[in-house]
Formats: structure tokens, sequence, C-alpha cells
């Protein structure tokens, strides 16, 4: 069989079973890159295939003396081009990083070579990760492989791409404003938003702050997202908002199966939709929506309407201050410097220009607004298990765009209002993951999100891994586009 049709876990069932050896898997999944990524533009900062051919070797030999790294042992892995590599250039998608070597790893991807990946290359993104369209001016831009001519969303848009088409059996990524649920939604896969702290992000300019983005999981089934998951957590001493202990539940492929296994029937789930109109939506993404609420309903859970007790202008404009507050801080020394300024991308100017003119007690009161928000959305789940809204407000667009401008008959005012649906979980700190729910009449994905109580991230994964069972054999990220 075609190795690259199986996802991670069962994979490393079959590399410690010696079914398979790590050679064989590494060389099915670099021809698929081959023949998949020309096209795609999805992995970038290849590695050499008689180094991986090696590494992979030494993986084998390991196995034959029953000595394992752990669970991903052998397994190829591209890493998100916004986290640090050592050995290998991690750009951002920036021209002033596009040499830029690091001389050692991010925690997270210290942690997934622990668990013994073998790293083939990075993942294209967004310049700076702003904005959910994958493109830079370093690689230019990935593809949808459901129509090429349009977005894969971002930003993890490589990583949702390579894990789609199977040039990865599973995918890292990181979300600030749906990077990780928008283009899973788009690409027909799970990508899931861990609970805030739950992935330690080291190193971090700052820890106190920087509140908004994570790293997290991608994967074809809920299983592969689960295990990668338990690998990516865990407390760590250099985080201090890190949540202590780690997923236990996840440290084998048999505990997590057995962990995901879980009757769903009597949840209750809060159906978001567009926030009574607030929220501009194409048409038709309500209605693929509807058919996974459908879904849930056939596995016992009940579906009533939701909405939390506060006005959704007043959190987007607090979510505009922390944003601008936090990327001005980050980028805006890179552009004091007018001939670096110049090669930094309108939005990250946007944004930095605007965090430098605000004042405290703007931040502060962006700070209240946000504490009132999280206070709102906990106190549904007084009455709700689980929340659902759609994992985006427009279809996948075409490429050449660099941001939807309009929806129906309503202007973005941002070059990010279009994805304001994926900022109400990053902005409560609470776990989300993007399901599949169905295509539009052209052929493209759509996503839904499921959003979790406060640090229920395992129960999350359960409900997420029930809803999976009732979908077709499609839906993990190999319809239409799996064979070609």
């Amino acid at each position: 069989m075609d190795l690259t049709e199986l996802g991670a876990a069962a994979l490393s069932e079959r590399i410690h079973a010696r079914d398979v050896s790590c050679r064989e898997v590494m060389a099915a999944f670099l021809d698929r890159i081959d023949l998949r990524n020309p096209t795609l533009n999805a992995i970038v900062s290849r590695r050499d295939r008689d180094t991986l051919t090696a590494e992979a070797a030494v993986c084998d030999e390991e196995i034959v003396h029953d000595l394992s790294r752990g669970w991903m042992h052998g397994l190829p892995q591209a890493i998100k081009d916004l986290a640090e590599t050592r050995g290998l250039r991690t750009t951002s998608g920036s021209p002033l990083f596009a040499d830029f070597v690091p001389d050692f790893d991010a925690l997270v991807v210290s942690r997934m070579k622990g668990a013994g990946c073998l790293v083939v290359g990075k993942t294209n993104v967004p310049e700076f990760g702003l904005g959910s369209h994958t493109f830079n001016p370093v690689f230019g831009a990935t593809r949808n492989p459901y129509d090429t001519g349009r977005t894969a969303g971002g930003s993890s848009g490589g990583a949702a791409v390579a894990l789609a088409t199977r040039m990865l059996p599973v995918a890292d990524g990181s979300d600030y404003m749906g990077s990780l649920r928008n283009p899973a939604g788009w690409n027909h896969i799970f990508g899931f938003r861990p609970s805030q702290g739950r992935v330690p992000g080291v190193p971090a300019r700052d820890h106190y702050f920087a509140q908004l983005g994570t790293e997290g999981p991608m994967g074809r089934s809920v299983l592969d997202v689960a295990m990668l998951l338990g690998t990516q957590a865990g407390w760590d001493c250099r985080d201090p908002l890190s949540i202590s202990g780690t997923l236990s539940e996840f440290a084998t492929v048999a505990d997590a199966r057995a962990t995901l296994d879980t009757d769903v029937d009597g949840l209750r789930i809060g159906w978001l939709g567009d926030l009574d109109g607030h929220l501009a939506m194409e048409p038709g993404i309500l209605d693929v929506c509807t058919d996974g609420l459908r879904r849930l309903e056939r596995l016992g859970c009940s579906v009533e309407p939701a909405r939390f007790a506060m006005s959704p202008d007043e959190v987007w404009q607090a979510w505009l201050v922390w944003r601008h507050f936090l990327v001005s801080a980050g980028l805006a020394p890179l552009a004091k410097n007018p001939q670096r300024r110049e090669l930094l991308k309108p939005e990250v100017l946007w944004e930095i220009d605007r965090g430098l003119a605000l004042t405290g007690p703007e931040v502060a009161q962006a700070g209240a607004s946000r504490t009132a928000f999280h206070t709102a959305m906990v106190a549904l789940f007084s009455h709700f298990d689980v929340l659902a809204i759609p994992t985006a407000q427009v279809w996948p667009f075409p490429i050449e765009e660099r941001w939807p401008t309009q929806i129906g008959d309503r202007q973005m005012d941002t070059y990010h209002r279009w994805m304001e649906v994926t900022a109400y979980a990053t902005f409560a700190g609470l776990p989300a993951i993007s399901v599949p729910v169905g295509f539009d009449e052209r052929g493209l994905p759509m996503g839904m999100q499921l959003i979790g109580a406060p640090r229920a991230d395992v129960d999350l994964l359960c409900v997420a891994h029930a809803y999976e069972q009732t979908l077709p054999e499609w839906a993990t990220g190999t319809r239409s586009i799996g064979a070609a």
C-alpha cells in the first residue's frame, strides 16, 4: 500500500512492530513531496534526501535493538517556518530573515525531535504569520489543493496543505487569529488550538502580555492531533504562565485511543452561528455548518442557539488594541531603519504604527474588556458543554487577492476583519478545534469550530473524535486530492 495514506499513529505502530522500515516511510513521503510540492509550494527549505535517508537508517538500526526515541520515531516532519529550528533556515516569511539559521530549537521543535521525528524541511507561512493567506516575498504563495487558483489559508497554510495532500503524516503549526483553524477548514483536515498555556512558547520575548498566540497540532484524524498535542504540551519553567502537568492521556497510541473513545450522548452544544448577523458570512457557510450540527445531534447531542452577554463590537475593539499592542511590541524595532521598513508588508506596518500610537489607558481598558469577555464566555459553559461557530466567514478566495475587502454588501475595514470569527476562542484563551463539515458547489472545503470550556482540551478532543466517526471516508483530507 501507499504508506502516505496512513496517519502518524498508524505509521508509528507499524514502525515499532517492524512491519515497515523508517527508510521506507521516509522514501514514500519524500516521493510524495516531489510529486505535489512543485505545484502547491507547501514545504520550503527542504533538506537533502541522502541525509534524511541516512538518518532514517539510524532509526531502523535502533528499532532492531528495541530502542525507540518515542512515538514519532522515524516519522518525517516539516516545521512551521515561524519556529526556530537548529541548522535550518527560519525565515518567518520575511526578507529580513531570509538567511537566518538558528543554532537552537524552539521548545516545541525539541519536543517533537525528542519524540523521534526527522525534520525534512519547513512549511510556508505569511510574512511574520500575519493574515490568513500564505504568501511571502521569500518563497511565494502556497496554493489550495482543492483549487490551485485559491488561497490555502494561514498562517499554518503550508502545514495544512502538506498534511491534506499526504506530504506529511501529521503537522505542527501555531494559532494567533485562527492560524491552525482557518487553513484546516480550507484544507479539510483537523486543526486544534490548545488552551492558552497548554503548549509553552519558548523562546519568547515576553511571557506575560503575549497571551494570544500558541503552538498546536494539525492532523488528518483526531487521534493524530491528540498524539502530537501530547508531545507538544506540558509545563516548562521558562514559561511562567504555562499549564502545570502533562497530557498523560496521550502518552501512547493505545492510551490516546482509549481516552478518545468516549460516548458524547447528552452533551449540550451551543450554536453561536453568525452572532445574530454581526458576522458577515458568504452564502453556504452556515448551511454546511448546520450539516455538521446534525451529525452531532445524531450522536445524541442537543443543539441550541447561544449568545455571549457582551457586545461583539466591544470585543472587536478590545481585540484590535491587544493585537496592535503585541504585534507592535515585537516588530516595531524592525521598522526603525527606513531601508528595513521598506521590506515590511503594508499590513505589518499598519499593526506597528497603530500599536505605537496607543496609550497606557487604552491598553488597560482593552484588558478590562477582555476580562469581561472571558467572564461572558465562561458563563455559557454553565449551560453548554461545547460551543460551535463556523471556522471562516468566506470560502477560499483567489490567490492573487491579499485579503477579502468585502463580504456581500459589507466592507471589511481591516485586513483581518473577515477572520473575526476566529478571535473569540483566542481572546478567551479557550481550546478550539476546526472539524470538516463539507464543501460548496465548487468543491471548496469549509470547517466548523468546536470550542471547549477552560482547559477542557481532552474533553474537546473526545467530542471531535466522536464527530469524526460520523464523517464519510473522504473526510480524512484525501477527498479528490489524494491520488493526484
